[in-house]
């Protein structure tokens, strides 16, 4: 199936992971706010301990008389941010080694709209990376155009023009293409400021490759196919080939100060959401609140 016959697949298949997501969101965010941090605003964070270079004027008098040391008052940042989502569009996403496994592209959907419904109820912007639409923000219709944002993504990773200066991205796909286009697109990303996260979905059976005898396996993206007497024979050595490109993958995060990981699509979808809302709410190491 084309990238553009695969989207139009998933696009008819969003009113039920519309509801879906927002039953995950539910599950894992609960009464979620905005991913609290200091900075400029006007609702009361937290107090933290007075350190070398803070004013007098910062100090809370009231808050130190209580105690024992000298204590800032901090407020919390308080603008929206925007968080720019990609789901791998192309064809090889579009497939599931058994009926009873969610495709990839719909579970790799189904996990961008639930992030992104968390965000939407803390009070933050959430935006297609791929296309000309604009972020979304809380109230009627906002998931569903997000939604429609997404499924109209492509194969391609291209950085959007209109990305703000240490935005912050989160890219899904099964990332089954050279390491060395992904760490050109993340570099290209990173260096523009931005920071991500790379979440990689991949079906059991590509994690395992666990057919025995004679197959016939079929590059989605190509149509090639590849006839083998003996399947079992291909196993150690995929094994090790997978293992060295997921390894050149986390690298390539790494070393772009980016997070990695795996979801499989037989595993439950909130615990790879609760491994995302746990990156984003992390403190960033560059460049002061995002």
């Amino acid at each position: 199936m084309t990238g553009a016959g695969s989207a139009r697949v998933l696009a008819a298949r969003l009113p039920p992971l519309l509801v879906a997501a927002q039953r995950v969101a539910a599950a894992v965010t609960g009464g979620a706010h905005g991913r609290r941090r200091a900075g400029t605003g006007e609702a009361f964070w937290q107090f933290r301990r007075a350190q070398p270079g803070d004013s007098a004027a910062a100090v809370d008098w009231r808050q130190s008389a209580r105690s024992q040391g000298l204590f800032v008052r901090e407020s919390e940042w308080s603008a929206a941010q925007t968080v720019w989502l990609w789901c791998d569009g192309s064809a090889s996403m579009d497939w599931a080694s058994r009926p009873d496994l969610p495709r990839k592209g719909e579970r790799a959907m189904l996990l961008a709209l639930a992030l992104a419904a968390g965000l939407l109820r803390g009070g933050e912007k959430v935006a297609a990376l791929a296309g000309s639409h604009p972020p979304v923000c809380g109230g009627g219709g906002a998931l569903s155009r997000l939604a429609l944002a997404l499924a109209g993504s492509g194969p391609e990773m291209a950085p959007a023009a209109r990305l703000p200066r240490a935005a912050e991205l989160v890219l899904v796909s099964d990332f089954l293409v050279p390491a060395g286009q992904v760490a050109d697109r993340v570099r290209a990303l990173a260096g523009a400021g931005a920071t991500g996260h790379l979440l990689q979905v991949l079906d059991p059976a590509e994690e395992a490759l666990p057919y025995d005898g004679r197959i016939r396996f079929i590059d989605p993206e190509t149509g090639d196919a590849l006839l083998v007497r003996r399947a079992e024979d291909l196993r150690a050595g995929y094994l090790r080939r997978l293992a060295d490109h997921r390894a050149a993958l986390a690298a390539v995060a790494r070393d772009a100060g980016w997070s990695f990981a795996v979801h499989h699509t037989d595993r439950p979808p909130h615990l790879a959401l609760l491994a995302l809302h746990a990156r984003l709410a992390a403190p960033r190491d560059r460049g002061g609140p995002c």
